[in-house]
């Protein structure tokens, strides 16, 4: 792409345009996973929708590569490129809430953190992640699971429309009511059918809630994953808990001591009547002696930020998921056998569950299909030092296959690694040649192909 054509693009965008002769560049094409290493031949640094629809018309008529990134968080580097045009949107991250109506619309850089801020100001939010840097856009267009699943659904099942940008450069208003289709693949299909430019959002009142984590030995862990199990089937919807695999930080609430090492967790959040928190938290306290918690009242953001040190940017990322219908025994036994490994104070291993009011949705209603799945659980390996990314990879590799004959076939988009690509058509089960016909009418040469990539 020659200078030329670069000025015409800083002509034409209200934002700024870097490209690899500009001061900043290595910062403008960095993206959270420090393995991926690549170098678009521009990086647009959009202002508005416009911004988008000019950036997605550049990189279609030059036929160059086109990555299109929010947060920044896709595990396999999918918001950038080698030689293409990276549409980089973290700099639209408003989010504008109407308390009456109670709805929410972000830019399509927001982050939970930015959607989280301006919900919780009017005691409202709606399901987002579990890390607060996670963009609003990547989590929504792949389903959205997180604390308050069990109570609202996905984040797609509280999608109420969307501003997409396709790859002919319109842009549309998608909803049920207008291109029904379109919004139909949006709620799981990932960022397959174009670029999103704003979200909105139906919200739910929660303002505080009771939560935080629960530490036990790792001796314990079979008797705490077999107690979850039986608890989370028949617990109130405004309990979300998911087990983790986790290396004790040096947090105040941990003996010093124990800093450094291996625990099973429970990590709570009670989004019901406050001065029920504790009881609806004592079953699982219950479960085994608790060697440290960090469990009470606090703002929602404060517990879905909670985890963000653990998470900075410029990590070695290698993760692997799949959805689990039954966390039966033999499946806890892999978990047992592997997730005491846990490599780093960075790497995790999580059992979400996706039930309650998730199952409401039929698997045919949105593109996310695994509503029968009780479970989604995934392997996430991250680390600092790029030396132990063979050591490191290994043990998620040897994990997944591990846990995977426990497991279904498919796995969340979201977690998925950029070695998952033969995974798609199971990932969507039945939903799959629905997607590809979709794909075939907005993106029918698939210019947004740089994901988890349903082909026309």
């Amino acid at each position: 792409m020659g200078k030329y054509a670069t000025d015409q693009l800083r002509e034409h965008v209200r934002g700024t345009v870097v490209t690899p002769e500009d001061e900043g560049y290595d910062e403008a094409r960095r993206v959270n996973n420090a393995m991926i290493d690549k170098r678009p031949a521009a990086v647009v640094r959009c202002a508005n929708a416009g911004d988008v629809m000019v950036a997605v018309g550049f990189a279609q008529e030059n036929e160059l590569d086109l990555a299109v990134r929010g947060g920044g968080h896709s595990v396999p580097g999918f918001g950038t490129c080698d030689g293409g045009v990276v549409a980089d949107l973290s700099r639209m991250h408003g989010v504008r809430v109407d308390p009456v109506r109670r709805t929410a619309r972000a830019e399509g850089g927001a982050t939970w953190g930015d959607f989280n801020a301006a919900a919780h100001a009017f005691g409202l939010a709606t399901t987002g992640g579990i890390i607060s840097t996670t963009g609003v856009g990547g989590l929504t267009l792949g389903g959205g699971i997180g604390y308050l699943a069990r109570g609202l659904g996905l984040s797609c099942d509280n999608l109420v429309s969307a501003d997409v940008v396709t790859a002919d450069g319109r842009l549309l208003v998608v909803s049920e009511e207008e291109h029904g289709d379109l919004f139909w693949a949006l709620r799981g299909g990932g960022g397959n059918f174009g670029a999103v430019t704003s979200f909105e959002f139906r919200l739910a009142p929660v303002g505080d809630i009771y939560g935080g984590p629960i530490l036990y030995e790792l001796e314990d862990a079979a008797t705490v994953l077999r107690g979850f199990r039986e608890l989370i089937a028949e617990a109130p919807e405004e309990l979300g808990v998911f087990p983790a695999f986790q290396i004790a930080p040096p947090l105040p609430f941990i003996p010093e001591n124990r800093h450094g090492d291996t625990f099973i967790l429970l990590v709570t959040c009670w989004a019901g009547p406050l001065d029920q928190g504790q009881r609806a938290l004592q079953p699982f306290h219950d479960l085994a002696p608790v060697v440290a918690e960090h469990v009470g009242p606090m703002p929602y953001p404060a517990l879905n930020s909670a985890f963000d040190a653990l998470v900075p940017p410029g990590l070695q990322h290698y993760w692997k998921a799949n959805f689990v219908t039954e966390l039966s025994d033999a499946a806890i036994e892999a978990h047992l056998e592997y997730g005491p490994r846990v490599p780093a104070v960075n790497s995790t291993v999580h059992i979400y569950p996706v039930n309650g009011a998730c199952h409401r949705v039929a698997p045919h209603e949105t593109a996310f299909a695994y509503r029968d799945a009780s479970f989604a659980t995934v392997i996430a390996g991250m680390w600092p030092d790029p030396a132990d990314n063979e050591a490191n990879t290994a043990w998620v590799r040897d994990y997944y296959r591990a846990t995977a004959p426990h497991s279904e076939e498919g796995g969340y988009i979201n977690f998925m690694a950029g070695d998952d690509q033969d995974r798609i058509r199971a990932n969507y089960r039945g939903n799959y040649d629905r997607l590809v016909e979709v794909k075939k009418a907005y993106d029918p040469e698939n210019l947004f192909h740089l994901n988890q990539n349903i082909t026309p």
